[in-house]
């Protein structure tokens, strides 16, 4: 299989643009692709200033920051950013619907040998790829939120993905600076799996009334030693999108990930975290994102 030189990232949301970010800074051509300008305006002066500051911290030369933003470009449409690339990350909400969308999109307008990624958190990577002729060439590779500190990546292995490509992606995420671990497919991976679970007893528990928000947080991360209790990471994540997830793996696991109904109750209020300016918290600052 030929080695991946350049890497097309679908979607300039949170997840796309720090997906971007590690592309560009572990060596790769990076083209990041949204269809809102808007949203390629964000991730261009987000992924400067993330860069910048790691320069600040020490953690990369300014050569070698200069040189990965060099390396990354801006397209306006999938089929500009696509059609060159080896590799194809996308990025967009964890809504199968879209997924399906843009795979059979990017299995039309991709050269025969590009390989293609889901950046799912939950979803079936083995019913995202049947929409494709290249099945054996796709791939789950779960990134976390922020993506350009969180050294975990996930990389999930479809029931058709084939060994180069299984390990053009392990090869992939350790350029990329990530430790890597390698799952096969089954609902919520491994981290979405525990995680849902423990969040979704938080809100139980905060419907309960058994302490608030800041309690709870307070007590797993000073007694369990999580570095974000289960709120602040939530508002971090997306309330929709962990109800997204809770609701995928209800359908696919059973009653134990029924969804809890204040978390429900948030969302359909319009509460969903860090990008709303409200979700379990309040936050002066909103942030807004395309994908």
């Amino acid at each position: 299989m030929p080695p991946v030189e350049t890497i097309a990232v679908i979607g300039a949301g949170i997840m796309g643009r720090g997906i971007a970010h590690a592309a560009a800074l572990g060596g790769y051509r990076t083209i990041l692709e949204d269809l809102l300008p808007a949203a390629l305006r964000k991730a261009e002066t987000e992924i400067r200033s993330n860069l910048d500051k790691a320069v600040e911290l020490g953690k990369v030369t300014a050569d070698d920051a200069d040189s990965a933003f060099r390396r990354i470009e801006f397209a306006a449409s999938v089929e500009e950013a696509a059609r060159e690339a080896d590799l194809v990350i996308e990025a967009v909400p964890e809504e199968m619907e879209s997924k399906i969308e843009i795979f059979t999109l990017l299995d039309k307008i991709c050269r025969p040998t590009t390989l293609l990624a889901s950046n799912t958190s939950s979803l079936s990577v083995t019913e995202i790829a049947s929409v494709t002729y290249r099945a054996k060439k796709c791939v789950g590779m779960h990134f976390f939120n922020p993506v350009h500190k969180m050294k975990l990546l996930e990389i999930v292995r479809a029931l058709e993905t084939d060994d180069d490509t299984l390990s053009t992606a392990v090869e992939v995420g350790k350029r990329m600076g990530k430790e890597v671990v390698v799952i096969r497919e089954s609902p919520g991976f491994i981290t979405s799996r525990i995680n849902a679970m423990i969040g979704n007893e938080a809100f139980h528990m905060l419907q309960e009334g058994i302490a608030s928000a800041a309690d709870i947080d307070k007590a797993l991360k000073l007694g369990l030693n999580h570095p974000m209790g289960p709120f602040e990471l939530v508002d971090l994540v997306g309330l929709d999108t962990r109800l997204s997830i809770l609701e995928y793996l209800h359908k696919s696991l059973g009653e134990k990930y029924r969804p809890a109904p204040l978390l429900v109750q948030y969302v359909k209020a319009g509460r969903l975290g860090r990008k709303s300016g409200r979700g379990v918290f309040e936050y002066p600052e909103t942030e807004t994102s395309a994908r």
